[in-house]
């Protein structure tokens, strides 16, 4: 009588060692996926940063626009309170003459030039109103009075817009230096800002008034 081998039947059969078997092939290739998905991972947020950079670039010159005609405006309210007050008749001929010629040529100037033709203007304005007497004479005046404090507003408020101006420049710069940015021209053909340096220090009786 034969007797019954005691080893247990395998269901099916043995998985071969051959690399090329499915399941080992699927196991082998994971780590290849793994550095698939992370070099994607990697794209996505290089893709994210550079659209988050180049929306930070034209929001810093939508910033310096808005800036700048900020300044624009605060130079030739300047230049035109100069101007009324050169022609009022309010001051000496001398002296409305000195100013009159500063504001007209800030009024008349190109870009090149606006910054030191307004330079030239704040000189003036110191050289007239830091004169002692020469406010009290002119709030003496009719109409004195109202056109020193728009005076005194309008060179107050140049140094502000002006430093909000710089600001926005300087913030702007520092993100156009980085490399990448450069290397990917992020910023578009948008000009490099300038800063817009001029001397802005108003008289100082104004200034304290």
């Amino acid at each position: 009588m034969r007797t019954p081998d005691p080893t247990p039947a395998l269901a099916g059969p043995v998985p071969s060692a051959d690399p090329a078997h499915p399941v080992l092939a699927a196991t082998a290739g994971s780590p290849g996926a793994t550095g698939w998905l992370w070099g994607l991972a990697l794209l996505v947020l290089v893709g994210v940063y550079l659209s988050w950079t180049a929306g930070r670039l034209d929001r810093l010159h939508a910033r310096i626009d808005a800036a700048r005609a900020a300044l624009d405006a605060q130079l030739l309210r300047r230049v035109s309170i100069a101007q009324e007050i050169a022609v009022s008749g309010m001051l000496d001929p001398a002296t409305a003459l000195v100013l009159y010629q500063a504001a007209h040529a800030a009024r008349l100037a190109g870009d090149e030039q606006r910054e030191l033709v307004e330079s030239d203007l704040s000189q003036a304005l110191r050289a007239v109103f830091d004169e002692p007497g020469q406010l009290d004479e002119l709030r003496a005046t009719p109409a004195g009075q109202e056109a020193v404090e728009e005076l005194t507003t309008a060179v107050r408020r140049v140094p502000m817009a002006r430093r909000f101006h710089n600001d926005a420049v300087r913030a702007a710069r520092a993100v156009r230096r980085h490399r990448l940015v450069r290397y990917l021209r992020l910023a578009g053909r948008a000009p490099f800002p300038m800063t817009f340096e001029m001397d802005d220090e108003p008289p100082k009786a104004l200034a304290h008034d």
